[in-house]
């Protein structure tokens, strides 16, 4: 079993920057992909990005391509998420999900663990 933590969200005006951190527990964090998704008020749930279990394979939302980079580090069990040139329409509760799956994939229902989410707010 595997819990996630996460941190570093908060308010940041638009065109700033964030980077969210997600703690995982145990010593299994390297037999996970990990995936990043959020969820604005009144919207389901969405994929932003995702990384593989070596760190080799990412992939990511259209909508965040080219502003945000994920990052995994064995050493420290964590996974990153580092997002640039915000926008209000980032503005979220922002998850870490943990899969067993072979592949990264974009859909909620395949990560077994969750975080209980950070909230992002970006401000125009």
């Amino acid at each position: 079993q595997v819990q996630l933590v996460e941190s570093g969200g908060g308010l940041v005006q638009a065109g700033g920057s964030l980077r969210l951190s997600c703690l995982a527990s145990g010593r299994t964090f390297r037999m996970y992909l990990m995936g990043w998704f959020r969820q604005a008020p009144g919207k389901e749930r969405e994929f932003v990005a995702g990384i593989s279990r070596s760190g080799g394979n990412t992939l990511y939302a259209d909508s965040v391509k080219g502003r945000f980079t994920i990052s995994r580090d064995h050493a420290k069990n964590t996974v990153y998420l580092q997002m640039n040139s915000l926008k209000p329409e980032d503005t979220a509760v922002y998850y870490c999900a943990a899969g067993s799956g072979l592949a990264v994939v974009v859909t909620p229902n395949s990560y077994e663990y969750w975080g209980q989410g950070t909230q992002v707010t970006v401000s125009s």
